[in-house]
């Protein structure tokens, strides 16, 4: 993907922060500098100096592992860029699968920092896509017509959740940050809909994260082992996803199908209603273990299967991105375009 079109004349000094990438399960936190370019130009490629993955459940709270990073990189950093499942209200983010509260004023104060900023984790990865190396991306689906013209990204991720956000093109990164996965599942008439009463209540709001996402391939998994009266061998999504993959497990074997299905309908959605020929990239630490599987299942045939918008499908790329150091690096592009004026005249 082609970098920010930013002249690109840096200053003699690098500026530095601290950025982090906060989930459900695990805590990313980086060090990270730019060059900064003239007054109103933009910034460099952004250098992650120092990175390390935190437990959540093993601290206390997020102060607590930010000082432990500090400590253990001897780093002193002045201003803090917080990616963040969930969303800001009144001052605290409000998600459900986070282990303990955020709240940016507090940690400004507990931390003696400058200042915070928190985002959405999937706004950070967005803003991130600007970054990335073709090495670092796996194509599974490429575009029968290569369109130049820079168009919409959209990166949607299963993880705790279903993460969902959109980069719109233009010299400075602006992105939208979604609550898609609250979209209510679409399932096809036969084993989809059998499926889906299993799964839920009659007459029951079923949105696309309670199957597209580490907690809904093992909930899933479990559905259809039910549904077929055996007993569930594999216990967390990361066992079913290497059962499937081994063949090892008829039942893993369907519930990655299912899913590969249904995630390939939910990000042809995406994709038309986003009009998304910059690409879609799918991020999660689970989809870069299965992406062969993907590649071989339903998934690219959902993804077209829209009816005469077909056409228009077979011009947006779809790739697998491993995220790591992804929303380390796109909180603190965030942050510090944020601090740059934008370009007059």
């Amino acid at each position: 993907m082609a970098e920010h079109a930013w002249s690109l004349r840096p200053t003699a000094e690098p500026s530095y922060l601290l950025a982090a990438d906060v989930g459900g399960t695990h805590a990313r936190l980086g060090l990270v500098s730019f060059q900064q370019t003239e007054r109103g130009a933009g910034i460099t490629r952004p250098d992650v100096s120092a990175y390390r993955v935190y437990p959540c459940a093993a601290y206390p709270g997020i102060d607590a592992i930010v000082r432990a990073f500090c400590k253990e990189h001897d780093a002193q950093p002045r201003r803090f860029a917080l990616a963040c499942a969930g969303y800001l209200h009144d001052g605290r983010v409000i998600n459900r699968h986070l282990h303990w509260p955020i709240e940016p004023a507090a940690l400004e104060q507990a931390l003696s920092l400058d200042e915070v900023r928190v985002l959405n984790d999937f706004e950070a990865l967005a803003h991130a896509t600007a970054y990335l190396h073709d090495s670092g991306v796996t194509t599974v689906h490429a575009p029968r017509e290569v369109i130049t013209t820079p168009g919409p990204v959209v990166v949607v991720g299963p993880g705790t959740g279903l993460g969902v956000a959109v980069r719109l093109p233009g010299t400075r990164s602006r992105v939208l940050a979604t609550e898609a996965g609250h979209i209510a599942l679409a399932a096809r008439v036969g084993r989809e809909q059998q499926v889906l009463q299993a799964l839920v209540p009659v007459d029951t709001h079923m949105p696309y994260d309670h199957v597209l996402s580490g907690p809904g391939l093992l909930r899933l998994y479990q559905t259809l082992c039910r549904m077929e009266g055996v007993p569930p061998v594999a216990d967390e999504p990361a066992t079913v996803v290497a059962a499937a993959c081994a063949g090892q497990d008829a039942q893993a074997a369907e519930t990655l199908q299912l899913f590969c299905a249904w995630l390939g309908s939910f990000v042809g959605d995406l994709a038309m209603l986003y009009g998304a020929t910059g690409g879609i990239y799918l991020a999660g630490g689970f989809l870069s273990r299965m992406t062969g599987f993907l590649a071989q299942s339903a998934f690219v045939e959902r993804f077209l299967d829209k009816g005469v918008m077909r056409p228009f499908q077979q011009t947006v790329p779809v790739h697998v991105v491993d995220h790591a150091q992804l929303g380390v690096i796109g909180a603190a592009s965030w942050l510090m375009e944020r601090s740059i004026p934008p370009a007059t005249g």
